[in-house]
């Protein structure tokens, strides 16, 4: 397994993203291809003892890098020479199974959109964390702000896409698939979830995808579903919420357990627990999110990604191309097409 990485992309970058791409290589035997300025990902190389290249990570030269402020419209032809282009350039030439990059979300999409492709008769691509739930495992979330205005249709792909993500990479049998809504009801929503709803379940009833209904805000962390499927303004609002009120609860409780001796005792007595909720809740164990819809594994690591952030996205991107499930959703398409859905 060989994975792309932007050694430039991100707020930590190149020492971030090299050090995380070693510890990938150590513990879960990948090849990585570190895209960047030869010269300064050595540079850290060096600073961390080591003089020598280590077996399994190899060095793509790449003067120039993405800019957060780029125009994502112009990236492809301004900076063609860049960490980001090159990458996606090369996994796109089969030169690697998948690409991980912290660098402007835009522009990777954009780029991950012209220059890997999507999958065909995938109208959209959408970004989809997989995010932990009170029930123990993740729910899918398709999209969380790829695309802010949607059709029925592109909340149908979300549906199969976060559907076969579900299957073939988190290894959820029969996912349970949710349309964001309002409420419960299948009357509920605007005309653009009513429609969705009726698409949704036609494709459930051909066994495309296991439709269980709509389901509200609330019922996504406590993983009612294992996909939710929303337009991408929604789909940002409903992620945006859950990691503020993660925030939320972490602060209070550490405001509660310092109150008192007592208090801080108590704090001793259940540290672990405490440590491994909030780990569940840390962004840098998640990895990254993947852009689905996209013909190759397209990973976007959080901006603020740290060593291990960048070693976890690595795995991810490992996961994804592994998971590989391209084939089975061209022909889930090819049945939608032929019965005019």
């Amino acid at each position: 397994m060989k994975i792309i990485l932007d050694a430039m992309g991100g707020d930590l970058a190149p020492e971030a993203p090299v050090l995380g791409a070693l510890d990938a290589v150590k513990e879960y035997g990948a090849e990585v291809i570190l895209v960047g300025r030869g010269e300064e990902i050595l540079e850290v190389l060096r600073r961390h003892g080591i003089n020598d290249l280590p077996e399994g990570v190899e060095i793509c030269n790449a003067v120039d890098v993405v800019d957060m402020h780029d125009d994502p419209g112009t990236v492809l032809h301004k900076r063609k020479n860049s960490s980001m282009v090159i990458g996606l350039k090369m996994l796109s030439e089969d030169k690697g199974d998948a690409f991980v990059s912290a660098g402007s979300t835009g522009a990777l999409l954009t780029g991950a959109t012209l220059v890997v492709k999507r999958i065909k008769g995938i109208r959209r691509a959408a970004m989809a964390p997989a995010m932990p739930t009170k029930a123990g495992g993740k729910v899918v979330i398709c999209d969380c702000g790829a695309n802010a205005e949607c059709t029925a249709e592109f909340l149908l792909q979300f549906g199969l896409v976060g559907s076969a993500y579900a299957k073939n990479v988190l290894g959820i049998a029969q996912p349970r698939v949710g349309l964001l809504n309002i409420g419960t009801e299948d009357s509920k929503g605007t005309q653009l979830q009513k429609d969705a709803y009726a698409l949704l379940k036609e494709a459930s009833d051909m066994g495309l995808l296991n439709f269980t209904g709509n389901v509200e805000g609330r019922g996504v962390p406590l993983g009612e579903v294992d996909v939710v499927v929303c337009d991408g303004f929604a789909g940002n609002v409903l992620l945006k919420s859950i990691e503020g009120t993660a925030m939320f609860m972490g602060s209070m409780l550490k405001r509660m357990f310092k109150r008192n001796v007592l208090s801080k005792i108590g704090y001793l007595l259940c540290k672990s627990g405490v440590t491994d909720m909030m780990k569940l809740l840390d962004y840098r164990e998640i990895g990254g999110t993947q852009f689905l819809g996209i013909r190759k594994p397209v990973i976007k690591a959080h901006g603020a990604s740290d060593r291990l952030a960048f070693r976890n996205a690595v795995h991810q991107a490992i996961q994804a191309a592994q998971g590989d499930f391209t084939s089975q959703l061209e022909q889930a398409l090819a049945v939608l097409k032929e019965r005019n859905v």
